[in-house]
């Protein structure tokens, strides 16, 4: 693989929030290269796990002189393009790689689940606390069909809040993104008109509406709708819980009004089995507690390398990051990955050459 200088991307809103606290040095449990190697490993791609990916490789490469890895937080399109193309060492993307973009890779593509995280619906209402919404109230708010937030589609829900009487402004993803691909791909499934209309994918055509506005990453997003006195849009779990903004209890399958959590996040990806080829999807999973939105990220690794350096210093990190690293995933507000995934992912590094 090319070297290639580049600089972590930090993002503006999460930087103040997100690194100041992670100064301690992570144990040496998975060993690495030496220091005397110095391996570079760059990558780029998805902001979903973005604040967990940066924490857990600056703790890595802490406690490993020789090891340096710099990842950029471009959205999940972005980095698949990235990887294709072979301007890094890895990718990472929210929507694991089709058929037909491993197809186009030569060196070969090993797909690895990370992490998993809930999309959550954040919102800017003063003094209106427990927002509940219903799967007819959220589709119809994105599709543009519930515009005011005393819409009886809202209140009927919320009987006490003191709901304003607003037009609601959505805020979606400027970008090629993967959490804008979990989402479509829940709303695709729980809706005939959202299926039949903008449908599942990283970008999708949205309803033409002034009151629909585009950020870029799960971060820009985050800050338009922290800025934006009525606004409601999808963003990582991580950066909802970090930021403090409220987030709205959503209708699951069972018909439960559930609130995003470890628990309610470990209570979906209990009912998914993971199929040999790592590629799992919860686009409306079963269960009492289970959120509705739930989704793995992975990082996309190339099966053979040029350098042997690079692919041992890869499967390192990533023995890191499914061991010791799986323990600050909930305080950084994503779901542990289960036992039998972290086996299956760490038979998979043998593909890794």
């Amino acid at each position: 693989m090319r070297w290639r200088n580049s600089s972590v991307f930090v993002a503006g809103l999460t930087a103040c929030l997100l690194f100041s606290g992670c100064s301690s040095r992570s144990s040496d449990s998975s060993g690495g290269a030496d220091a005397a190697d110095n391996v570079k490993l760059t990558g780029s791609g998805a902001s979903f796990p973005f604040p967990l990916y940066d924490r857990w490789f600056k703790e890595y490469s802490r406690a490993h002189d020789g090891v340096q890895i710099d990842y950029q937080a471009k959205g999940s399109g972005a980095g698949i393009k990235d990887f294709t193309n072979g301007t890094v060492d890895f990718g990472a993307s929210d929507a694991a790689m089709s058929d037909e973009e491993i197809a186009a890779v030569g060196a070969g593509v090993q797909l690895l689940p990370m992490t998993a995280g809930e999309v959550v619906l954040a919102y800017n209402l003063p003094g209106v606390e427990g927002l509940k919404l219903s799967r007819e109230a959220y589709t119809g708010i994105f599709l543009g069909k519930v515009t005011n937030w005393t819409d009886p589609l809202i209140a009927d829900a919320n009987p006490g809040a003191k709901l304003p009487d607003e037009d609601i402004t959505v805020v979606r993803r400027a970008d090629s993104s993967g959490t804008t691909f979990v989402f479509t791909q829940h709303l695709s499934a729980i809706s005939e008109a959202w299926a039949n209309g903008p449908g599942t994918g990283k970008t999708v055509v949205w309803p033409d509406s002034d009151k629909i506005v585009a950020s870029p990453k799960n971060d820009g997003v985050t800050a338009t709708i922290t800025q934006t006195p009525g606004a409601i849009g999808y963003i990582e779990y991580g950066y909802a819980k970090l930021t403090k903004l409220a987030m709205a209890s959503l209708e699951n399958k069972a018909g439960n009004f559930v609130m995003p959590s470890l628990e309610s996040g470990q209570a979906a990806l209990s009912n998914v089995e993971m199929p040999a080829d790592l590629r799992a999807w919860l686009p409306d999973p079963p269960g009492d507690q289970a959120f509705p939105i739930v989704s793995y990220t992975w990082l996309l690794c190339y099966k053979k390398y040029e350098d042997p350096k690079q692919a041992e210093a890869l499967k390192a990190v990533v023995k890191y990051c499914l061991t010791d690293g799986q323990k600050i995933s909930d305080e950084m507000g994503y779901v542990p990955l289960p036992e039998d995934v972290v086996a299956k992912v760490t038979a998979a590094l043998d593909a890794i050459q």
